[in-house]
């Protein structure tokens, strides 16, 4: 278990509350492991600019102090001012409620249908990766894409505040960067880390690249990966890959 104690005190300090993140570690045992909801809560927690604290569990070798923490849980769970949350939903919702502006900021969407854009791209890109038989690869290969494909629709939409009312032309493609607008947002934590995975597994053992063409999807990543938030808080390509190499299975 990595902590770094001594936020703790800078917590109490500054007038923080004291939080503490538990996520998945790696197969070192200490840096950070594949997760998407570790990730997910790790950028909300950056992106509301407060002080905390993360640990990496590894799961082979649970302390026991942590199995005390939360009997029967495994990360990610957050602890706010001693009292342990453990549903990730949950803790989003308890995130946003309790840091709100103007000391923290706003990370709710403006547009509802950015909570629901790419929703089902992952269990698409699931079903694609653990299917053996070659009979039905090439559909689910089509599923995933018809999926992205919808995704990177949303994407090039412009959002009511791009379009300009007094304009006789037709909009013009979105320039965001990301779901929601220029800013990352709660949308934004659950999709992006899942996205990230679907890019390096299905080229790692599909040789499946996502495709050039879906110019919305990939100014969305790109923008994701000139952020802290997301580029600190992301495992690395190759703990996404061990996460999968048995998962992944080889087509017969």
């Amino acid at each position: 278990v990595v902590t770094m104690a001594w936020f703790d005190m800078a917590a109490k300090k500054l007038g923080f509350p004291t939080i503490e993140l538990f996520v998945k570690a790696g197969s070192d045992g200490e840096s950070i492991g594949n997760c998407p909801f570790s990730q997910r809560l790790f950028m909300i927690l950056w992106l509301k600019g407060v002080i905390f604290n993360v640990t990496t569990v590894d799961l082979k070798r649970k302390p026991a102090d942590l199995q005390d923490l939360a009997p029967g849980t495994n990360p990610p769970f957050v602890t706010f001012n001693g009292e342990v949350k453990v549903d990730v939903n949950k803790i989003e919702e308890f995130l946003e409620e309790k840091l709100t502006p103007p000391r923290y900021p706003k990370l709710a969407t403006n547009h509802p249908e950015s909570n629901t854009a790419g929703i089902d791209v992952f269990s698409k890109f699931s079903a694609y990766i653990k299917n053996p038989r070659k009979d039905t690869n090439d559909g689910l290969e089509k599923a995933l894409l018809k999926s992205l494909r919808r995704l990177d629709e949303y994407l090039r939409t412009p959002l009511p505040e791009e379009i300009d009312a007094n304009s006789t032309e037709d909009p013009q493609e979105s320039t965001r960067c990301f779901l929601d607008g220029p800013d990352l947002t709660l949308a934004d934590c659950n999709l992006l880390p899942k996205l990230h995975i679907i890019k390096v597994v299905a080229r790692k053992y599909r040789g499946f690249e996502i495709p050039a063409e879906m110019a919305g999807v990939w100014r969305y990543l790109n923008h994701a990966y000139k952020r802290e938030e997301f580029t600190n808080t992301c495992p690395v390509e190759r703990e996404i890959e061990f996460a999968y190499i048995d998962v992944a299975k080889r087509i017969k």
